[in-house]
């Protein structure tokens, strides 16, 4: 077998595993950012140690560490930032593009974007309502990860994806 002839699939491979940690990290909450809590909520922990402390290694790398340590964390209860911040919701302005107004109303709960709703769209024909509903779901999804107005805008869409950019920015704005 050519040795030049499975380089390709062993990239492709080490590409799906990066991203599906990645996708997958991510779905479990790892590697985001979490708010700081209050000064007067902090988190106990006991540490016993038996033996010598070693160095381990990463959780997944292969080797298992054995230090002899044994960590418990005991978080104390605080109260969650959606339980104390104010629900607002907020209208952007409506933008004006080559096939028809677009405009968003943006719901905030503290400084966190939980919804944006599409108020006025293209619908001047039936194109323009196939376009509709395939790229406002999507242009929603971007900005509720983002949590700006800092996306993408949707191939076949584009009109229509810089009016809600632009709606979304001046909904966050006056907020």
């Amino acid at each position: 077998m050519n040795s030049r002839s499975w380089r390709g699939t062993v990239l492709f491979t080490v590409i799906l595993v990066v991203m599906g940690a990645t996708v997958g990290l991510k779905l479990y909450g790892v590697g985001e950012q979490v708010a700081a809590a209050p000064a007067a909520s902090t988190s106990t922990s006991t540490s016993t140690s038996t033996g010598t402390a070693g160095t381990g290694t990463a959780a997944g790398s292969g080797s298992s560490a054995s230090s002899g340590t044994t960590t418990t964390a005991t978080p104390t209860p605080t109260p969650s930032a959606s339980s104390t911040a104010t629900t607002k919701t907020v209208t952007g302005s409506a933008v004006d593009t080559r096939y028809g107004t677009v405009q968003v109303k943006v719901t905030f709960s503290g400084s966190t974007i939980t919804a944006v709703d599409t108020i006025q769209a293209p619908n001047g024909n039936g194109r323009d309502i196939e376009i509709d509903q395939q790229a406002l779901p999507m242009l929603e999804q971007e900005v509720l990860a983002s949590q700006s107005a800092n996306i993408d805008t949707v191939s076949g869409a584009t009109y229509t994806s810089e009016g809600y950019i632009q709606s979304v920015q001046s909904a966050i704005d006056h907020r």
